[in-house]
């Protein structure tokens, strides 16, 4: 099916020009964007992990490079040539890297309230490593009492006993990357697992009584119609996860899908359109909330609000620090965001010989930590306008009065005494909204 090409506005650019998807990243995941942190600030990060912090909730995540396949539309730092020591030797090095923040002033008695294990692919390292991996990281920065511990797989590397150890080791969340039900579309697109894995590895998740299983799904991954989606929807719900994740497909400069568009002389990515993606997204919650879920964000619908919170989003979307352990991490640590070193072996040197191995960084103003959460909360579909009164002292329909008055022309957001809302079809292309609330030197910068 063709999308649908209308004249109409947003953001005061016509449909035409953003519909077709073309390579670039659409996804907004922080603020500034990345360009904007540079080397030559990497100091000032050395400095605050030295400085005692506040009371900002803290959450640790760890990246897992490794996977058994490079998908053809990952742009993640991943590495499929690694050997057995090399995964080892990575490993430590991670230790490592925790052991020397551990000592900063930053981290003294200070308990993570969630955990995230990213990649890459977590489940790609064998039941002793991670079990290794996770009792000497306790030893440095113990988290028994963190509310959340999250664990993303990939579900052809996962057995019993391996989700067995998982659970064992207090995993609290265990999200699936299925992607797509259909074995064509996943080979397609260079995912490494097959549709039996699927029902295998869910049902020894379900069996092992794991308190929350989200899914991972992509509208609009290359080879999708209409009547697979469809089919990925119907299984999704008689499946029923706790929460489902589903993301609209983008074509990042650094995939092999802009590489062979490179060499074909090609412009527009052999993927569906946006409006195409929003309608496939829209069809999945609005069939999910029919099955009794509730769509929390834009990427998102739970089983039960109550009880399948996804706090890794929610506290990093309101301030937290989040310190990022393994090569390429980002890190957010008062006011403060930094990255490692972004290849392999100059990560591991680094950290090797005592060094945090912090790459490039950006100390964000008062105004910039406000507008970062601004937009990362716009992605939930609401903005409580208390909370930035209380704690940035800003009226928010009056700091963004300009865009916020474009939305409600357009009919996409709605407000009263307390909350701005986004409806349905706002909610469903926030991300190619939010540049409207960017500083202007930001504005036409690369998210990346």
């Amino acid at each position: 099916m063709q999308p649908d090409l209308r004249e109409r506005r947003v953001s005061n650019l016509p449909l035409t020009v953003l519909e077709e998807t073309k390579p670039g990243n659409y996804f907004v995941s922080n603020y500034p964007p990345y360009s904007f942190w540079k080397p030559e600030f990497a100091g000032e990060a050395l400095a605050a992990l030295d400085r005692p912090a506040d009371d900002t909730p803290l959450g640790v995540y760890v990246h897992i490079p490794f996977c058994r396949k490079r998908c053809h539309f990952c742009y993640f730092k991943v590495y499929t040539d690694k050997n057995a020591r090399e995964v080892e030797s990575y490993l430590d090095t991670v230790v490592e890297e925790l052991t020397l923040y551990s000592a900063k002033r930053v981290l003294a008695g200070r308990k993570p309230q969630f955990i995230y294990f990213g990649g890459g692919t977590p489940s790609y390292i064998s039941s002793t490593q991670l079990r290794s991996l996770v009792e000497a990281m306790k030893r440095l920065v113990p988290w028994d009492d963190a509310a959340e511990v999250a664990f993303e797989c990939e579900p052809g590397t996962l057995t019993e006993g391996k989700l067995e150890v998982i659970r064992e080791l207090g995993v609290t969340r265990l999200s699936l990357g299925i992607e797509n039900f259909d074995d064509t579309i996943l080979k397609t697109n260079g995912r490494a697992h097959a549709a039996k894995e699927i029902d295998r590895s869910y049902s020894f998740a379900r069996s092992i009584g794991f308190p929350q299983i989200n899914i991972d799904l992509i509208a609009g991954m290359v080879g999708e119609t209409e009547a697979n989606w469809r089919e990925c929807v119907r299984k999704t719900i008689e499946m029923e996860p706790d929460s489902v994740t589903i993301y609209q497909m983008e074509i990042p400069y650094n995939t092999t899908i802009v590489h062979d568009m490179k060499e074909q002389g090609q412009s527009v990515a052999p993927v569906a359109g946006w409006e195409q993606k929003r309608a496939w997204v829209e069809h999945a919650f609005a069939e999910l909330e029919k099955a009794g879920y509730t769509v929390g964000s834009a990427y998102t619908a739970v089983k039960d609000p109550g009880n399948s919170r996804f706090l890794y989003r929610d506290l990093l979307w309101h301030g937290a620090d989040m310190l990022g352990l393994g090569v390429a991490s980002f890190s957010h640590m008062q006011g403060i965001h930094f990255q490692n070193e972004h290849e392999f072996g100059p990560y591991c040197d680094k950290v090797r010989q005592g060094r945090a191995p912090v790459y490039r960084a950006l100390v964000l103003t008062v105004e910039e930590r406000m507008i970062r959460e601004f937009i990362l909360q716009m992605k939930l579909g609401r903005i409580d306008k208390s909370y930035f009164h209380e704690k940035f002292g800003v009226d928010v329909e009056q700091r963004f009065a300009g865009p916020l008055g474009k939305l409600r022309s357009e009919g996409l957001l709605t407000s009263d005494a307390g909350q701005l809302r986004l409806g349905r079809d706002g909610l469903l292309r926030v991300d190619g909204l939010l540049s409207q609330f960017f500083l202007p030197e930001h504005r036409t910068s690369r998210i990346a």
